[in-house]
């Protein structure tokens, strides 16, 4: 077997030493590539995360502040025009670490993640349903 690879080098004229040279700088070059293609993914991750981090809405919440809480739930059943937002809540305690203690006018209490709650700037709305006639145009 030997032999016969001898034998194709030869009939080839083929230098090994060019040959190992020549692999040699084709694996410098592949580390370079892969160098390269983790150079770009940092950086592509930084800029992502730039993007990401000037769209998040900063969101200060002080005790007495009417909140609305997303509710999760009502994803769950369909309905497009549905509000994922439910009732107003107050503010009762700021906790670390973006967490909010919230009360609602039934007493009940919640501890809930800021990036769930949003201001609730409306006053109070009535839930009767009102209907006007509409005359057909002459």
């Amino acid at each position: 077997m030997e032999h016969r690879a001898y034998w194709a080098t030869k009939q080839l004229n083929m230098d090994l030493n060019a040959a190992g040279e020549k692999r040699l700088l084709q694996l410098n070059e592949l580390d370079e590539f892969r160098m390269e293609a983790y150079e770009n993914a940092k950086l592509y991750k930084e800029r992502t995360k730039k993007w990401h981090d000037m769209h998040i809405q900063r969101r200060v919440f002080e005790v007495g502040q009417q909140v609305l809480l997303y509710n999760s739930r009502l994803k769950l059943f369909p309905g497009k025009l549905r509000s994922l937002w439910s009732g107003h809540y107050t503010v009762t305690k700021v906790l670390p670490y973006g967490a909010i203690q919230v009360s609602h006018e039934n007493k009940v209490t919640l501890i809930v993640n800021g990036q769930r709650l949003k201001h609730y700037w409306g006053g109070d709305f009535s839930n009767q349903k009102s209907t006007v006639q509409l005359e057909k145009p002459e």
